[in-house]
């Protein structure tokens, strides 16, 4: 029996708590639980839609892409199998921003979940350029940017009419090079906006008002549709189906000139000629203008110069005249004969004189040559010669001996510092072999008892060679 509290702190005795029932345990092999999420999921997430940004996009040669998809806090990995129809799919790339359909399944082999792709929505830049494919592709299948359907821009045109807002830059721009290049074109301006939601409507609007307008009052030779640049969303009224369809029903041929170089548009594709900016179709629209200023300007010239050319002709041709007038003058005929009189008399002047020299030389050679064969003068000039050849002998004689006296000497001072009794003299001897007249220069090459000469500066010593004495005998 249980004990009775005695204090409202005395809880009494506590009852004696009943034995843990132990529950039997279930173990799952790895591929057993890997099925049982992926059926959990599959059964969970049947049908999502999830956006984020793609990254690691890996498409593979057998047609399926694989991707991770990802925000700032997280990312799911992804899977577009070659069999499902997406018709954005070549927009796909890494950053772009998107919102993918599909159902979540995990790959087993990795043990990864992953989402499978069944629909793509591009965001942003990437939705619009996606609509703008779709837009162009269908509108060339019904052959509205057909080249066969465009039709030639006038080279002169006398009357333009402008689709554009009244207060763009790309007016300012436009009517700037059309007074700069042909001030004579009449211009008609349709405002109308060019930007924001129903602007496309009021471009089409524009356009059918240019049309009738030129019907009625005054023909317009050439419209153009034409704003600045932009992003893809500031333009994207001029890639709506209504401009294009109004730009082809045009009576008046129409140029597209919207945004910059790099934009294009479906407008620009519908147009029957594109500029890459307005300042660029202004100047296309007043090319022939300028052409023909340019040939007027040329032809100026080339008048100019060929009329300064015969001008230059007939002066020359004038001078030509004067001069063979002035050769057949009758002056210059007695002029000739009286230049031709005075050559003549100093020619015989010079003859005379020349002839006089000659026989002064003649005679003069006469004489010296009757002098030159007298005996005694030749003679003469003999002994002289001879006298000459021996005084040049003697002194040849003299300076060749003093060279060889002078060389002698130097031989023998050479000699002389050379001789072994120079050395000698400075305190050094020579000792020979006294039969052979060797040089002895050591001490193996004597035997003991041998006769050797030494000679000394003043004198010689013979000698008798001993053997040494060792170091015990002293």
């Amino acid at each position: 029996m249980a004990r009775t509290a005695q204090s409202q702190w005395d809880f009494g005795e506590l009852p004696t708590p009943a034995a843990p029932v132990v529950a039997a345990r279930k173990v799952w092999s790895v591929g057993e639980f890997t099925q049982l999420v992926k059926r959990s999921m599959e059964r969970d997430f049947s049908t999502i839609w999830v956006s984020g940004e793609i990254s690691n996009l890996r498409p593979q040669p057998s047609g399926h892409s694989y991707f991770v998809l990802k925000d700032s806090q997280a990312q799911l990995s992804c899977v577009l199998f070659r069999g499902q129809t997406i018709p954005d799919r070549h927009q796909l790339r890494d950053g772009v921003q998107v919102t993918l359909g599909g159902d979540i399944t995990v790959y087993e082999s990795r043990g990864q979940y992953q989402l499978r792709v069944t629909h793509v929505e591009l965001q942003g830049a990437g939705a619009l350029q996606a609509a703008f494919e779709r837009m162009k592709a269908r509108l060339a299948a019904e052959g509205l940017f057909d080249p066969s359907r465009k039709r030639p821009i006038p080279r002169y045109p006398k009357r333009l009419g402008i689709v554009t807002s009244a207060s763009a830059a790309a007016l300012r721009d436009v009517l700037h090079v059309l007074s700069r290049r042909a001030g004579g074109i009449d211009v008609v301006l349709a405002a109308c906006r060019v930007q924001g939601k129903g602007a496309e409507v009021e471009i089409a609007v524009a356009l059918n008002r240019l049309n009738a307008w030129s019907s009625t009052h005054a023909p317009l030779d050439v419209i153009l549709l034409t704003r600045g640049g932009g992003s893809l969303e500031d333009l994207w009224c001029f890639n709506e189906e209504v401009v294009a369809r109004a730009i082809v029903r045009s009576q008046i041929p129409v140029v597209s000139a919207v945004g910059h170089e790099i934009d294009f548009t479906i407008a620009d594709f519908a147009a029957d000629l594109r500029a890459a900016t307005p300042s660029a179709a202004a100047e296309l629209l007043t090319e022939g203008y300028m052409a023909a200023a340019e040939s007027v300007a040329r032809a100026g010239r080339r008048l100019q110069q060929l009329t300064k050319n015969q001008i230059l002709v007939r002066q020359s041709g004038l001078l030509t005249s004067l001069r063979r007038l002035n050769r057949g003058h009758p002056q210059r005929a007695v002029e000739a004969r009286g230049q031709v009189l005075d050559d003549l008399r100093e020619r015989l002047k010079v003859s005379a004189s020349k002839s006089l020299q000659g026989w002064r030389a003649y005679l003069e050679g006469w004489g010296r040559r009757s002098m030159a064969v007298r005996p005694r003068a030749l003679l003469n000039r003999v002994r002289e010669s001879l006298s000459s050849l021996e005084r040049r002998q003697d002194v040849a004689a003299d300076t060749l001996l003093t060279a060889h006296r002078s060389n002698l000497r130097r031989l023998k001072d050479t000699l002389r510092l050379l001789s072994p009794d120079r050395v000698i003299e400075r305190g050094y001897s020579l000792t020979q072999d006294p039969l052979t007249g060797e040089v002895l220069r050591r001490s193996d090459q004597v035997q003991p008892g041998r006769r050797v000469r030494t000679r000394l500066a003043h004198g010689s010593i013979e000698s008798v060679v001993v053997p040494p004495q060792s170091d015990s005998a002293t």
